[in-house]
């Protein structure tokens, strides 16, 4: 399927941001906006008003947006459970990085379990950090279902991205200060974001219901959980196997994120690993280095002015020369070989 028009969307039954997280970003000591990028040539290309990119790249000294939805899950756990030693994670690679980043800021142990097909630079990345690195010998789902696990010995918290547990909806509220950022610079009414297991698409979905604006997730053709849960009304996990977008193979979207994306989110737009090739090359081409999970929106953005398939789509959310469109670039090369393939 390559997109799908949510005729279930209602903004209204979506909750609210919350504002306690962004002033809580703002009050740590590395903190600043990240840039967002105009791409006038582009907007006149694809016959828009405007497109605007949400660079992600460099986010709290991480090359990733993730470490907004850890640093206050974290936080927030932290206030409750006092005696805790160790954060363990599951993660494709950002978020574990995130989370291992932040327990070494505040003086916690940290073990991340990461799937068999992760990349070795993310693993180096996150032992970089001070973690212990778990490989599984499995998918990402089964490193969640050991990371749960190992999430309940004494002294030791899962601050998950996954499922419905306080820390994964700590996680969404987490992302809301990327958003509040994005309205402080500049007005869009069509949001493309990437959605993995959802939470950073239930936080779009949650600042636009209550903006005015419409959100379309981006996934890989072969990891469509979201387009797959949508068709049927219901979380349905798919088969996953394998894509470059390393963020985004995940085969079923979180509990804690489902709500809002099944009422917020305006439907969904499926790439391959091609188009998100000739993404980064393009982006790179402008002077921006992203990674493949990151430029999925550009891709995406492209297959919905162009393709037939998506016209429905386009019907939905009047994509028209009035647009303004914004992307959300979640990641810079945090694989740099796979980064390299993709500028050959």
């Amino acid at each position: 399927m390559r997109s799908l028009v949510n005729r279930a969307v209602r903004p209204s039954a979506v909750p609210a941001p919350p504002g306690e997280a962004a002033a809580f970003h703002r009050s740590l000591p590395d903190y600043g906006r990240t840039p967002l990028r105009d791409m006038p040539a582009l907007g006149l290309e694809l016959g828009l008003g405007a497109v605007a990119i949400k660079d992600e790249s460099d986010r709290l000294g991480l090359p990733a947006f993730k470490v907004l939805g850890a640093s206050w899950a974290v936080e927030l756990a932290l206030r409750e459970h006092r005696s805790v030693h160790t954060l363990v994670a599951a993660s494709a690679g950002n978020h574990g990085r995130a989370v291992a980043h932040v327990a070494a800021l505040r003086g916690l142990r940290c073990r991340v379990f990461l799937p068999a097909r992760s990349a070795d630079a993310r693993r180096d990345a996150i032992g970089a950090e001070g973690a212990d690195v778990v490989v599984v010998e499995g998918s990402y789902e089964q490193a969640v279902a050991q990371a749960r696990v190992a999430g309940a010995e004494p002294g030791t918290l899962e601050i998950a991205d996954v499922g419905a547990s306080g820390p994964a909806r700590w996680v969404i509220d987490g992302y809301a200060t990327l958003f509040d950022e994005a309205a402080k610079q500049g007005s869009h009414e069509l949001i493309l974001v990437p959605v993995g297991v959802g939470s950073l698409a239930a936080a779009a979905a949650r600042f636009a219901a209550h903006s005015g604006a419409s959100v379309i997730g981006v996934e890989p053709v072969t990891a469509a959980c979201l387009t797959a849960s949508l068709a049927v009304g219901r979380p349905t996990p798919v088969p996953t196997p394998g894509t470059t977008m390393a963020g985004l193979d995940c085969a079923e979207v979180s509990a804690a994120a489902w709500p809002s994306l099944r009422d917020g989110i305006h439907g969904t737009i499926t790439v391959d690993d091609a188009e998100v090739r000739a993404a980064v090359r393009e982006l790179a081409e402008g002077g921006l280095a992203i990674g493949e999970s990151g430029a999925a929106p550009l891709a995406a953005l492209r297959t919905l002015v162009a393709d037939p398939e998506c016209s429905g789509l386009r019907k939905s959310v009047s994509l028209g020369p009035d647009s303004r469109v914004l992307l959300i670039a979640t990641e810079g090369p945090t694989d740099p070989e796979s980064y390299r393939r993709a500028l050959t």
